[in-house]
């Protein structure tokens, strides 16, 4: 199963706060581990909201708001992309990694839709497409 771990935001990572070279070392190393176990899929850091963009959609309309977002807390300042056997597994990964903050920190975890989720949902044809799109991808 894939699982989204979201690494979510502080006061530190929105005002741009870069971590110390020491924890950016503790994260190299657990992303190692992480790469050479075979979970790793992808993962980043992302920068601050305030050089950020929403779009909110409704309907035909589409409305761009600038960054920065609303409650720090809420927000993502980070990911990795995870294959794991389970969510138990993920959680033991999670509870090895150093503090991805510089003060109390929250990582979320989700699992990510697989085609089978949808059932009848999504036609053949769809799946077919999307594992185009997704070999497409993996040639880049």
């Amino acid at each position: 199963m894939r699982v989204m771990v979201l690494v979510k935001a502080t006061e530190d990572s929105e005002a741009g706060v870069m971590p110390p070279p020491e924890l950016f070392e503790a994260m190299g190393r657990f992303n190692e581990e992480l790469v050479r176990a075979g979970v790793m899929v992808s993962g980043d850091g992302l920068h601050p909201t305030s050089n950020g963009k929403r779009v909110v959609f409704d309907g035909e309309s589409r409305d761009v708001i600038d960054g920065p977002f609303g409650v720090t807390n809420e927000l993502v300042a980070g990911f990795w992309l995870w294959e794991v056997k389970d969510m138990d597994e993920a959680v033991e990964w999670i509870k090895r990694c150093p503090n991805p903050m510089l003060s109390r920190s929250e990582v979320e975890i989700r699992q990510v839709y697989e085609f089978e989720d949808f059932g009848d949902a999504i036609t053949p044809e769809q799946v077919e497409r999307e594992a185009r799109l997704r070999e497409e991808i993996a040639d880049r």
